[in-house]
Protein backbone atom coordinates (compact mmCIF):
# COMPACT_ATOMS: atom_id res chain seq x y z
CA UNK A 1 0.00 0.00 0.00
CA UNK A 2 2.94 2.35 0.47
CA UNK A 3 5.40 3.63 -2.04
CA UNK A 4 8.98 4.96 -0.48
CA UNK A 5 10.53 8.02 -1.69
CA UNK A 6 12.54 10.28 -0.61
CA UNK A 7 10.80 14.11 -0.34
CA UNK A 8 8.91 13.92 2.84
CA UNK A 9 4.85 14.31 2.28
CA UNK A 10 1.45 12.40 3.51
CA UNK A 11 -0.21 11.02 0.19
CA UNK A 12 -4.02 10.11 -0.42
CA UNK A 13 -4.90 7.24 -2.23
CA UNK A 14 -8.56 5.55 -2.98
CA UNK A 15 -9.71 2.30 -3.80
CA UNK A 16 -13.33 2.35 -4.13
CA UNK A 17 -14.68 3.57 -0.75
CA UNK A 18 -11.56 3.35 0.41
CA UNK A 19 -8.83 6.43 1.74
CA UNK A 20 -5.38 5.35 2.43
CA UNK A 21 -3.38 7.72 3.91
CA UNK A 22 0.71 7.25 4.39
CA UNK A 23 3.13 9.20 5.96
CA UNK A 24 6.05 9.33 4.24
CA UNK A 25 9.55 10.86 5.41
CA UNK A 26 11.09 7.17 5.72
CA UNK A 27 14.84 8.88 5.34
CA UNK A 28 14.07 10.11 9.25
CA UNK A 29 12.12 7.17 10.46
CA UNK A 30 8.80 9.34 9.20
CA UNK A 31 9.43 11.97 11.94
CA UNK A 32 6.82 14.58 11.70
CA UNK A 33 7.09 17.69 11.05
CA UNK A 34 5.05 21.04 11.11
CA UNK A 35 4.45 20.73 6.99
CA UNK A 36 3.83 16.67 7.37
CA UNK A 37 1.06 17.79 10.14
CA UNK A 38 -0.51 19.89 8.31
CA UNK A 39 -0.66 17.49 5.34
CA UNK A 40 -1.87 14.85 7.53
CA UNK A 41 -4.84 17.01 8.65
CA UNK A 42 -5.61 18.46 5.32
CA UNK A 43 -6.27 14.82 3.83
CA UNK A 44 -7.89 13.50 7.15
CA UNK A 45 -10.02 16.45 6.05
CA UNK A 46 -10.60 15.28 2.68
CA UNK A 47 -11.61 12.03 3.76
CA UNK A 48 -14.53 13.15 6.27
CA UNK A 49 -16.14 15.27 3.58
CA UNK A 50 -16.04 13.75 0.80
CA UNK A 51 -19.06 11.08 0.83
CA UNK A 52 -17.98 8.56 -1.60
CA UNK A 53 -14.93 7.65 1.42
CA UNK A 54 -16.43 5.24 3.84
CA UNK A 55 -12.80 4.62 6.28
CA UNK A 56 -9.69 5.90 6.24
CA UNK A 57 -6.61 3.89 6.66
CA UNK A 58 -3.61 5.45 7.77
CA UNK A 59 -0.37 3.53 7.06
CA UNK A 60 3.24 5.03 7.24
CA UNK A 61 5.39 3.97 4.91
CA UNK A 62 8.47 1.94 5.63
CA UNK A 63 9.58 -0.27 8.39
CA UNK A 64 8.66 2.29 10.69
CA UNK A 65 5.52 4.29 12.70
CA UNK A 66 7.25 7.83 13.42
CA UNK A 67 9.95 8.50 15.67
CA UNK A 68 7.85 11.23 16.86
CA UNK A 69 8.11 15.09 16.26
CA UNK A 70 11.36 16.87 14.83
CA UNK A 71 11.56 18.43 17.76
CA UNK A 72 13.34 21.63 16.70
CA UNK A 73 10.52 22.70 13.91
CA UNK A 74 7.77 22.65 16.90
CA UNK A 75 10.07 24.27 19.91
CA UNK A 76 12.55 26.64 20.16
CA UNK A 77 13.71 29.47 17.74
CA UNK A 78 13.78 27.78 14.61
CA UNK A 79 10.25 25.97 14.91
CA UNK A 80 7.88 26.40 11.91
CA UNK A 81 4.26 25.10 13.66
CA UNK A 82 0.98 26.32 12.81
CA UNK A 83 -1.87 25.69 14.68
CA UNK A 84 -4.19 23.31 12.56
CA UNK A 85 -7.29 25.37 11.47
CA UNK A 86 -10.80 24.89 13.76
CA UNK A 87 -12.12 23.84 10.45
CA UNK A 88 -9.73 20.55 9.50
CA UNK A 89 -9.57 17.21 11.36
CA UNK A 90 -7.03 17.43 14.28
CA UNK A 91 -5.09 14.63 13.60
CA UNK A 92 -4.83 13.75 17.72
CA UNK A 93 -8.96 13.96 17.84
CA UNK A 94 -8.57 16.34 20.44
CA UNK A 95 -11.12 19.20 18.63
CA UNK A 96 -12.21 18.23 15.49
CA UNK A 97 -12.51 14.48 14.90
CA UNK A 98 -12.99 12.36 12.01
CA UNK A 99 -16.84 11.36 12.04
CA UNK A 100 -16.44 8.16 9.81
CA UNK A 101 -14.15 5.13 10.82
CA UNK A 102 -10.44 5.17 10.83
CA UNK A 103 -8.29 2.04 10.67
CA UNK A 104 -4.35 2.52 12.14
CA UNK A 105 -1.77 0.71 10.98
CA UNK A 106 1.39 0.71 12.83
CA UNK A 107 4.85 -0.97 12.58
CA UNK A 108 8.41 -0.60 14.09
CA UNK A 109 9.02 2.77 16.21
CA UNK A 110 6.04 3.92 17.34
CA UNK A 111 6.99 6.67 19.82
CA UNK A 112 4.76 9.47 21.41
CA UNK A 113 2.79 11.07 19.27
CA UNK A 114 2.40 7.72 16.99
CA UNK A 115 0.94 6.25 19.95
CA UNK A 116 -1.40 9.52 20.38
CA UNK A 117 -2.16 9.24 17.00
CA UNK A 118 -3.08 5.64 16.60
CA UNK A 119 -5.33 5.83 19.92
CA UNK A 120 -7.21 8.66 18.16
CA UNK A 121 -8.70 6.21 15.59
CA UNK A 122 -10.70 3.32 15.90
CA UNK A 123 -8.95 0.08 15.10
CA UNK A 124 -5.05 -0.17 14.83
CA UNK A 125 -3.73 -2.83 13.61
CA UNK A 126 -0.09 -3.73 14.19
CA UNK A 127 2.82 -5.59 13.09
CA UNK A 128 4.72 -7.79 14.80
CA UNK A 129 7.71 -5.67 14.69
CA UNK A 130 6.00 -2.69 16.27
CA UNK A 131 7.82 -0.77 19.67
CA UNK A 132 5.91 1.62 21.78
CA UNK A 133 7.26 4.70 23.84
CA UNK A 134 5.44 7.51 25.50
CA UNK A 135 8.75 8.98 26.36
CA UNK A 136 8.17 12.52 26.71
CA UNK A 137 8.53 12.72 30.67
CA UNK A 138 11.87 11.73 29.92
CA UNK A 139 12.67 14.50 28.28
CA UNK A 140 11.20 16.72 30.83
CA UNK A 141 7.57 17.47 29.19
CA UNK A 142 4.50 15.21 29.25
CA UNK A 143 1.72 14.09 26.40
CA UNK A 144 0.41 16.57 24.68
CA UNK A 145 -1.61 14.84 22.05
CA UNK A 146 -3.98 12.49 24.14
CA UNK A 147 -2.42 10.13 26.05
CA UNK A 148 -3.23 11.16 29.31
CA UNK A 149 -6.72 10.03 29.27
CA UNK A 150 -7.10 7.82 25.50
CA UNK A 151 -4.83 4.99 28.06
CA UNK A 152 -7.01 5.54 30.25
CA UNK A 153 -10.34 4.17 28.28
CA UNK A 154 -8.18 2.35 26.51
CA UNK A 155 -6.70 -0.05 29.25
CA UNK A 156 -7.63 1.19 32.50
CA UNK A 157 -5.34 3.20 35.45
CA UNK A 158 -3.06 0.52 36.22
CA UNK A 159 -1.79 -0.19 32.78
CA UNK A 160 -1.73 3.27 32.00
CA UNK A 161 0.25 4.83 34.53
CA UNK A 162 2.59 1.49 34.78
CA UNK A 163 3.75 2.76 30.98
CA UNK A 164 3.11 6.43 31.50
CA UNK A 165 5.17 7.05 34.61
CA UNK A 166 7.89 4.47 33.24
CA UNK A 167 8.14 5.88 29.67
CA UNK A 168 8.84 2.40 28.80
CA UNK A 169 9.36 0.79 25.41
CA UNK A 170 6.94 -2.30 25.11
CA UNK A 171 6.22 -4.59 22.09
CA UNK A 172 3.20 -5.34 20.39
CA UNK A 173 1.75 -8.05 22.38
CA UNK A 174 1.77 -5.86 25.29
CA UNK A 175 -0.09 -3.34 23.69
CA UNK A 176 -2.50 -6.04 22.37
CA UNK A 177 -2.79 -7.10 26.19
CA UNK A 178 -3.43 -3.18 27.18
CA UNK A 179 -6.15 -3.16 24.55
CA UNK A 180 -4.40 -0.41 22.75
CA UNK A 181 -3.91 -2.70 19.22
CA UNK A 182 -6.83 -5.16 18.04
CA UNK A 183 -4.48 -7.57 16.34
CA UNK A 184 -0.92 -8.14 15.89
CA UNK A 185 0.38 -9.81 12.08
CA UNK A 186 3.74 -10.32 10.60
CA UNK A 187 4.95 -7.29 9.42
CA UNK A 188 3.75 -6.92 5.82
CA UNK A 189 0.45 -9.15 6.46
CA UNK A 190 -0.77 -6.37 8.87
CA UNK A 191 -1.14 -4.40 6.53
CA UNK A 192 -3.06 -6.41 4.12
CA UNK A 193 -5.67 -7.34 6.89
CA UNK A 194 -5.87 -3.44 7.49
CA UNK A 195 -7.36 -3.14 4.28
CA UNK A 196 -9.14 -6.55 4.74
CA UNK A 197 -11.33 -5.09 7.54
CA UNK A 198 -11.30 -1.77 5.85
CA UNK A 199 -13.04 -3.23 2.86
CA UNK A 200 -15.52 -5.29 5.51
CA UNK A 201 -16.66 -1.93 6.84
CA UNK A 202 -17.46 -1.10 3.50
CA UNK A 203 -20.07 -3.55 3.23
CA UNK A 204 -21.70 -1.85 6.27
CA UNK A 205 -24.34 0.83 5.69
CA UNK A 206 -22.10 3.91 6.78
CA UNK A 207 -24.29 6.66 7.69
CA UNK A 208 -25.17 3.69 10.37
CA UNK A 209 -21.89 3.82 11.55
CA UNK A 210 -21.20 7.36 11.88
CA UNK A 211 -23.89 7.72 14.23
CA UNK A 212 -22.59 4.54 16.28
CA UNK A 213 -19.30 6.17 16.38
CA UNK A 214 -20.99 9.83 17.47
CA UNK A 215 -23.20 7.64 20.17
CA UNK A 216 -19.73 6.15 21.16
CA UNK A 217 -18.00 9.84 21.86
CA UNK A 218 -20.76 11.14 22.90
CA UNK A 219 -20.68 8.79 25.95
CA UNK A 220 -16.80 9.02 26.24
CA UNK A 221 -17.20 12.81 26.46
CA UNK A 222 -20.22 13.80 28.15
CA UNK A 223 -21.19 10.13 30.11
CA UNK A 224 -24.11 7.68 30.18
CA UNK A 225 -27.13 9.98 30.48
CA UNK A 226 -26.55 12.29 27.45
CA UNK A 227 -25.61 8.77 25.45
CA UNK A 228 -28.62 7.54 26.44
CA UNK A 229 -30.53 11.11 25.10
CA UNK A 230 -29.33 11.09 21.82
CA UNK A 231 -30.65 7.90 20.54
CA UNK A 232 -34.07 9.15 19.33
CA UNK A 233 -32.30 11.87 17.13
CA UNK A 234 -29.84 8.58 16.30
CA UNK A 235 -33.54 6.74 15.44
CA UNK A 236 -34.96 9.77 13.84
CA UNK A 237 -31.11 9.95 11.07
CA UNK A 238 -30.72 6.25 10.20
CA UNK A 239 -34.66 5.35 9.89
CA UNK A 240 -34.65 8.31 7.23
CA UNK A 241 -31.85 7.04 5.08
CA UNK A 242 -32.21 4.79 1.66
CA UNK A 243 -29.90 2.66 3.45
CA UNK A 244 -32.36 1.73 5.50
CA UNK A 245 -35.07 0.52 3.43
CA UNK A 246 -32.02 -1.26 1.91
CA UNK A 247 -31.21 -2.85 4.89
CA UNK A 248 -34.47 -3.97 5.49
CA UNK A 249 -35.31 -5.01 1.72
CA UNK A 250 -32.11 -7.28 1.51
CA UNK A 251 -33.26 -9.00 5.29
CA UNK A 252 -36.23 -10.09 3.70
CA UNK A 253 -35.33 -10.95 0.38
CA UNK A 254 -32.04 -13.07 2.12
CA UNK A 255 -29.50 -11.17 0.04
CA UNK A 256 -26.49 -8.96 1.05
CA UNK A 257 -26.99 -5.58 1.32
CA UNK A 258 -26.06 -2.92 -1.19
CA UNK A 259 -25.25 0.26 0.61
CA UNK A 260 -25.36 3.76 -1.12
CA UNK A 261 -24.65 6.25 1.54
CA UNK A 262 -27.82 8.13 1.60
Amino acid sequence: MTNEINTPEVTLTIEGHIAVISLNNVAKKNAITPELMMQLSQHLTTFDDDDSLWVAVLDPAGEHTTAGLDMPKFFGPTATAKPIPATQVDPFGLKRRCKKPVISVVHGITYTIGIEQMLASDIVIAADTARFCQLESKRGIAPLGGAHYRYLTRTGWGNAMYHLFLCDEFDAQEAYRCGFVQEVHPFGKHRERAMEIARLICKVAPIGLQVTKQAALTFIEHGEKTAIDIVPSIREKVFATEDFKEGIKSFVERREANFQGR
